[in-house]
């Protein structure tokens, strides 16, 4: 492919607006030598902007979102929720995950609450251990499955929201 053909490919992507004036002038000058070094290959340019985010993404990110809470308090809670809410009426795959997430975020508060009280008869904290152990493996299990497109209902995870 030539240098001329690459430029006006370069156009292309410009007019449509899948990059800008700075990152068309970027690369033009490389294509025609004028910003890289002399032994340096030219770099490809931008291509267009990706494909939204399908069903199994979607699930994806909600089983990893609940991870969240580890970096900043409560985003475990909030970020899930707010992922489900968006796309369940849009897609009934990512109903069901939501629903499995769910289920999984009130038994593991509830049994959080029920261990913290424990932990004054000092059971409790190994169970609270545990319990955080689950917190992280489950997500990442769960997003796995759901990246596979199959479904996977939390061991332990009592059913509050109808999953079937």
């Amino acid at each position: 492919m030539s240098v001329a053909d690459e430029i006006e490919k370069l156009n292309n992507l410009r007019q449509s607006g899948a990059i800008t004036e700075e990152e068309y002038q970027t690369v033009k000058s490389r294509l025609l030598g004028q910003g890289s070094s002399a032994g340096e290959p030219p770099k490809p340019y931008p291509t267009a902007p990706a494909a939204p985010l399908d069903e199994k993404s979607w699930s994806l990110m909600l089983h990893l979102s609940q991870l969240c809470g580890f970096l900043i308090p409560f985003a475990g809670l909030v970020v899930p929720i707010v992922l489900w809410q968006i796309k369940k009426d849009k897609s009934a795959v990512v109903d069901r995950h939501g629903r499995i997430v769910a289920n999984w975020m009130i038994t593991a508060f509830i049994a959080g609450i029920v261990f913290f009280c424990l932990s004054f008869v000092l059971i409790g904290i190994p169970l609270l251990v545990i319990l955080g152990l689950l917190c992280v493996v489950f997500p990442i299990i769960g997003g796995i499955k759901a990246s596979n497109g199959e479904f996977w209902p939390y061991p332990m995870s009592y059913r509050f929201l109808p999953v079937d």
